[in-house]
């Protein structure tokens, strides 16, 4: 089946891949919390967006309606600076895959394991394996059969969310933003590590340029998309953490899976239950979205020479890169024997490092391709292009700067395989 006739996803069923692939649900960043102060955690859902997904959302937007093709961002980049920098950003995104949909297929374990004590081990490990293989299944039916579970997943995630903040709404006894920042905490674990957490849970956007073939009306749909998705992903982030917080105030309590003990402390037994639930299918739904939108940078890499010409094969049925997809699936199930600390670690630095690509490139082709129509543009001219270029890169310096430890000393090393790729790639070309 060629690509022209794959069944193309609609803006509704868009919207809801783009928010389980860029939000899934508020879990993930509780961390930054006892990391970097309950007040500090509020100020970046809130404001970190100007400097991270806003400006990821804009430049994506401009280049998406600019250049509307199947790979995205790969593909903007290597227009941008050539071969090798267009190589990088797919290699990296790509890697950066590996970990990010083994992360969530960990983190849905994880979350299982919470009421399944026995779930440790080889059991544990088995079944994030078998959550990545049935999630590989569904991406090769296509992304209609993609965005279906996605919307499905997602009103299910939501839920049990919006219970919590009600339910809490008659216990508000604590202010939230109390205090700004842990007493005794080193500097670079408030302004560090809770950043680097909060750029993950606000990364992405750019990520589903990789699908655009696959759209009804890419060029229209894609700024709608952002626009939905971008204030959704906020509120997500903001209300149940600002809700929990105003009745608990046991701030120094928070870990990973705390919204669970939250909202059993708030409603009760099965509202802890559900929240539990709605943790796990989060990451199932993350999955889903991840597998849709970073398979297709290794199918149009094997397209334009850079990997080998099989991943370039598609399913008779379905139309969808399937040799891509099962590869990729592999290569995940191998790094689902890591813990999630680690795996988000390495991959903030791969995201970093593929993020400011994207954005340079939205520069660079300004620059280069001035007269390419662009149905929207980054607002306010020249001033709002270097807001969107360099609110971002002040924000990735940061957070690398104060990366910790595992990420600093193999952070780099992840970065430092591009290169060599490359070479080993163009060498056997």
């Amino acid at each position: 089946m060629a690509r022209s006739q794959v069944r193309k996803a609609s803006l509704f069923y868009f919207v809801f891949v783009m928010y389980s692939y860029t939000t899934a649900g508020p879990f993930g960043l509780e961390g930054v919390v006892a990391a970097s102060g309950p007040g500090m955690a509020l100020i970046y859902d809130l404001v970190l967006p100007f400097f991270w997904c806003i400006p990821m959302s804009l430049v994506s937007a401009e280049l998406t309606t600019a250049m509307p093709v199947e790979g995205g961002f790969y593909r903007w980049v290597r227009a941008a600076f050539g071969d090798f920098w267009g190589f990088l950003a797919g290699w990296w995104n790509w890697m950066a895959a590996f970990l990010l949909a083994s992360a969530y297929a960990v983190l849905f374990a994880d979350y299982l394991g919470f009421y399944f004590p026995q779930l440790t081990g080889w059991k544990h490990t088995l079944l994030a394996i078998a959550l990545i293989w049935v999630m590989a299944y569904i991406n090769l039916r296509g992304i209609q059969a993609v965005g279906l579970v996605a919307t499905v997943l997602e009103i299910a995630v939501l839920i049990p969310v919006v219970a919590l903040c009600a339910a809490s709404l008659p216990q508000w006894r604590h202010n939230p933003f109390v205090p700004l920042v842990p007493p005794h905490r080193p500097t670079f674990e408030i302004f560090g590590v809770g950043l680097a957490l909060g750029l993950w849970g606000y990364s992405g956007y750019e990520q589903l340029s990789t699908v655009a073939e696959e759209v009804e009306n890419p060029q229209r749909s894609y700024p709608r998309a952002l626009a939905w998705v971008v204030p959704l992903s906020m509120l997500t982030y903001f209300l149940p953490t600002f809700c929990s917080l105003a009745a608990l105030g046991n701030w120094g309590q928070w870990n990973t899976r705390y919204f669970v003990d939250a909202a059993q402390a708030i409603g009760g037994l099965g509202l802890g239950i559900a929240m539990t639930l709605s943790a796990a299918i989060s990451s199932v739904a993350a999955l889903n979205s991840t597998i849709l939108t970073t398979t297709r940078i290794p199918f149009v890499m094997a397209q334009d020479g850079y990997l080998p010409g099989w991943l370039t094969r598609l399913h008779p049925r379905y139309g969808t890169p399937w040799m891509a997809i099962g590869l990729s699936a592999i290569i995940y199930s191998l790094f689902a024997i890591q813990t999630l600390t680690q795996l988000i670690s390495l991959y903030i630095w791969l995201r970093i490092a593929t993020s400011v690509m994207t954005f340079l490139a939205a520069w660079q082709l300004r620059r280069k391709m001035p007269g390419l129509p662009r149905p929207f543009r980054v607002p306010g001219g020249r001033k709002g292009l270097i807001y969107a270029v360099g609110a971002p890169l002040v924000a990735s310096a940061v957070a690398l700067v104060g990366s910790d430890r595992f990420g600093a000393l193999w952070g780099p090393v992840a970065l430092a395989l591009g290169p060599a790729a490359y070479l080993l790639m163009r060498r056997a070309r």
